[in-house]
């Protein structure tokens, strides 16, 4: 399964934006995590041996084990989530997935669309009384330059400019 989003032959679009979650692990911080989880098994361990407590020792090696399989499951069941806001001609389409692979989809008309952004809530957009949140996975700076990016594009599919050539002056 990939992680992006397919693409849909449709409507020409105007505007797009997608977002993943963070995934700031790379392998050698991983075999760094790793290294230390050891260390802190085998120094910890040791200190157990000394002080008499030896069956310790199996159990801070499971614990530092399992740390590192759940950092890396996280890691890993993260890269399948994604989020895609989509404006075409005739739709204001918000797609996601998440890390279990659920897809789901919001459809808007992007004429009545509104933008909602407040600290306590995050940012949404707002079609008479449905409210659809986005960019989930995205800071508050991330999200008010989407909420800026998409403003911009939905002023612009309101206040469309016709080129009409009889209008025009003479050549």
């Amino acid at each position: 399964m990939s992680a992006t989003p397919e693409p849909r032959p449709a409507d020409p679009v105007l505007f797009e934006a997608v977002s993943t979650p963070p995934r700031s692990l790379r392998p050698t911080a991983f075999l760094v995590l790793g290294a230390l989880c050891a260390l802190w098994a085998i120094g910890g361990g040791l200190l157990f041996v000394l002080m008499g407590a030896w069956p310790v020792l199996p159990f801070l090696g499971l614990e530092s084990g399992l740390v590192l399989l759940l950092v890396w499951l996280h890691h890993r069941w993260s890269g399948r989530a994604w989020e895609v806001v989509s404006l075409t001609s005739a739709r204001l389409v918000i797609r996601r997935a998440d890390w279990r692979g659920r897809r789901e989809e919001a459809s808007l008309d992007p004429y009545w669309a509104r933008i909602e952004w407040s600290e306590r809530t995050g940012l949404a957009l707002v079609q008479r009384g449905r409210r659809v949140e986005i960019g989930r996975f995205l800071s508050e700076e991330e999200k008010q330059d989407l909420a800026a990016a998409l403003g911009e594009a939905l002023a612009a599919y309101r206040q469309p400019v016709f080129d009409n050539p009889q209008l025009r002056g003479p050549a």
